[in-house]
């Protein structure tokens, strides 16, 4: 059976200066067509503001237009106020030459961002152009509650699609909320699309005794397939998107879901065993409810830093972890937390919030980060 799978073009490989190889991407791109897959997913703000020209160079100006599919997003936050959406749009056409997008997207739907998109109108906005034939289905990706999801899912029920983050390990996870939010796209009879199935790679690099768990019961198997063959095996996920970025990663994506075997009862075994393993291990019992960040005179990124302590508990220091910490402290870093205890008085797990950022602090600086 076979599942769509989507080339995301965040994490391509750059050459030593840091900038994006478009020799080895094209050779990643041109794999990924030969293999039958044709959807690429791209942002304006990826790769430093190159990977809708990468998209240009590498896909669009090398093969026919209807032999690809582009997703492209509105991303609110980068829109400049002396610009509209419209003149926004009409950039990313330009740099991707893509003519119209076969997929575009409210970017990362969250409290704050859906505020913005309400006085924006931006979904009115997504479903003009998809009447005027530019976009030929309209959705959003989704970083939010169960709560919030069901509120746009109801109030929008033109939306094509949903993107959500699910993997495994966040399935269940309190503060993620991963199976809610993918029963509540269900619910709404949407289309999905998942992103992060891997966890920014990090669950291509789990600790050794629980790869070893994953390689007892199918040694043939790598250890990422397991993260995407979860997510692309749940009902109503239509694609599933991977930051490829090597031809290793590439044969093995491409290969498991052209001939798509979703897990079996034994395999779904092993990933419960792999999932007590990593329980084990301590983690902050931070829900996400966010009380914390106003509350806080800096307004630090609180459950977002918390969120990376955990990870670096459970997989060390890999790439995802990196990259989610640098976006995260564009303005402070957790060593700047003053220790007023504001978020403590309002956190309703009472957690000891500035002693966590600073473990988060201290490993940070161990790591060189």
């Amino acid at each position: 059976m076979k599942k769509e799978l989507a080339l995301g073009m965040m994490r391509l490989p750059v050459d030593g200066s840091g900038k994006i190889d478009y020799n080895e991407t094209n050779r990643l791109v041109d794999f990924f067509l030969e293999q039958g897959f044709r959807r690429f997913d791209t942002a304006e703000l990826y790769h430093d503001a190159q990977s809708e020209a990468a998209v240009r160079d590498c896909v669009v100006k090398r093969h026919k237009r209807d032999s690809i599919e582009i997703a492209d997003k509105l991303t609110s936050w980068r829109i400049p106020e002396e610009m509209t959406a419209e003149e926004f749009f009409q950039r990313q056409l330009q740099v991707t030459q893509a003519e119209y997008f076969d997929r575009y997207l409210l970017h990362s739907v969250e409290d704050k961002i859906y505020e913005v998109a309400e006085e924006k109108r931006y979904f009115d906005f997504i479903f003009r152009k998809k009447a005027e034939g530019l976009v030929r289905e309209a959705g959003f990706s989704f970083h939010g509650t169960p709560e919030l999801l069901d509120k746009v899912l109801t109030q929008y029920p033109e939306v094509d699609f949903v993107q959500l983050q699910i993997n495994y390990i966040d399935w269940d996870s309190p503060s993620i909320r991963s199976r809610q939010c993918y029963e509540i796209a269900r619910k709404h009879g949407k289309k999905i699309l998942i992103m992060e199935p891997v966890k920014g790679g990090m669950l291509a690099n789990l600790p050794a005794e629980g790869a070893e768990i994953l390689k007892a019961a199918a040694p043939e198997r790598s250890i990422a397939s397991w993260a995407i063959r979860f997510a692309a095996g749940l009902e109503g996920v239509d694609t599933v998107l991977s930051g490829i970025n090597t031809m290793e990663q590439m044969i093995d994506n491409t290969a498991l879901m052209k001939d798509f075997q979703p897990l079996s009862d034994d395999e779904l075994k092993a990933l419960g065993k792999l999932r007590a393993y990593m329980t084990r291990i301590p983690l902050v019992e931070c829900t996400g409810c966010k009380y914390c960040v106003p509350a806080c005179p800096l307004e630090l990124p609180i459950p977002g830093f918390i969120s990376v302590l955990n990870n670096a508990q459970l997989f060390g220091k890999v790439k995802g972890i990196a990259h989610t910490y640098r976006w995260l402290t564009e303005k402070h870093t957790p060593a700047d937390c003053v220790k007023c205890e504001c978020c403590t008085a309002v956190c309703p797990q009472h957690l000891d919030i500035p002693g966590h950022l600073e473990r988060l602090a201290n490993w940070v600086k161990r790591n060189d980060l």
